[in-house]
């Protein structure tokens, strides 16, 4: 918590004190607060001292003395002060308590943590946690009908969506796309990775450098690429980025093979400094892959309590949707 400073000087012709910069009085505050002079005139009023007033009382001289001195005293610090202690918030927006997971529905968990950069600058990051023997997953893409996130969510009736890969000016999505068993552009070579269901169902979270697409081999149902891949083999990757803060979505898997979705909505965070959050968590993450962010960042999750709703601010022609099996 900061302290503001003031300077302090006595107007003896009024026995009063005047805080310059505090906003009470000075060059930047204004006039003088209107109590100080509604005292004097009441105390006239009543014919306590003032012109007609008659002579005061002793104790009546005594209690404006004293009334005089206290506050020049009070308002220069000099009176003891009484601090204050600000505790960190340990619950979300919502209620619910941060880094507890929460039961959404069958196979679905959601949870909340604040987390910091090295500046300081903290945001809410919602973290959703999927069994995937109890979900489904897709991908939906339509570039001639692009749509913020929450009418992907009225039209697709899901348990959850998050923002999938980049795409173009022209809602064309820059690498590979393949939703419901169709193809559509062409696989990031030597870099990246891929979030994929195949034909027998089994999804994956995969570094492209480490493991190549071969159309010729691999009978995908859905999938959707991006970069960079932020941990890999349970450790943080290295990659270059710009130091850039933005809003920032993931898709993880973590050791136990569930997979995660993360979104963080404040300008708060780099890449790097996303990755080290990742890496430093207790997510137990084994593979994670930054999805588009910016104004694509949007994830919702339809449940009871919570309710996730960060909207995307752009429209989205790609998202990854989950559904109960």
């Amino acid at each position: 918590m900061s302290t503001k400073h003031y300077t302090c000087h006595i107007d003896s012709r009024l026995g009063m004190d005047v805080l310059q910069g505090g906003g009470i009085g000075g060059e930047g505050g204004g006039k003088p607060r209107p109590y100080f002079y509604g005292t004097l005139v009441e105390l006239r009023a009543a014919g306590i001292g003032g012109e007609g007033g008659g002579k005061p009382r002793p104790y009546i001289k005594l209690y404006i003395l004293l009334f005089l001195l206290i506050f020049p005293l009070a308002s220069c610090g000099i009176l003891p002060s009484v601090s204050i202690s600000i505790t960190p918030a340990t619950s979300s927006p919502n209620g619910l308590q941060m880094k507890v997971w929460n039961r959404v529905a069958p196979g679905v968990e959601v949870r909340y943590e604040d987390w910091k950069n090295p500046g300081g600058d903290g945001d809410m990051v919602t973290i959703v946690r999927f069994d995937l023997h109890k979900i489904k997953l897709s991908v939906g893409y339509q570039p001639e009908q692009p749509l913020l996130m929450s009418e992907w969510m009225q039209q697709e009736h899901a348990i959850a969506i998050i923002n999938g890969g980049y795409f173009d000016q022209q809602n064309t999505a820059t690498a590979l796309v393949v939703s419901n068993g169709k193809a559509f552009g062409k696989s990031y070579s030597g870099f990246g990775g891929m979030l994929s269901v195949n034909a027998h169902g089994t999804v994956s979270l995969r570094s492209l450098r480490q493991q190549p697409y071969d159309p010729n081999k691999e009978q995908l149902e859905q999938a959707t690429q991006s970069a960079p891949i932020l941990m890999l083999g349970g450790k943080r990757t290295q990659f270059s980025a710009d130091a850039s803060q933005t809003r920032r979505s993931v898709v993880a898997m973590d050791k136990q093979g569930r997979l995660l979705f993360i979104a963080s909505p404040g300008q708060v965070f780099s890449l790097d400094q996303l990755a080290d959050q990742l890496a430093a968590s207790d997510l137990s993450i084994k593979v994670a892959l930054n999805l588009d962010g910016g104004a694509s960042t949007g994830l919702y999750v339809n449940g009871a309590n919570p309710h996730v709703e960060i909207d995307s601010i752009a429209k989205l022609p790609l998202v990854i949707i989950v559904k109960a099996r």
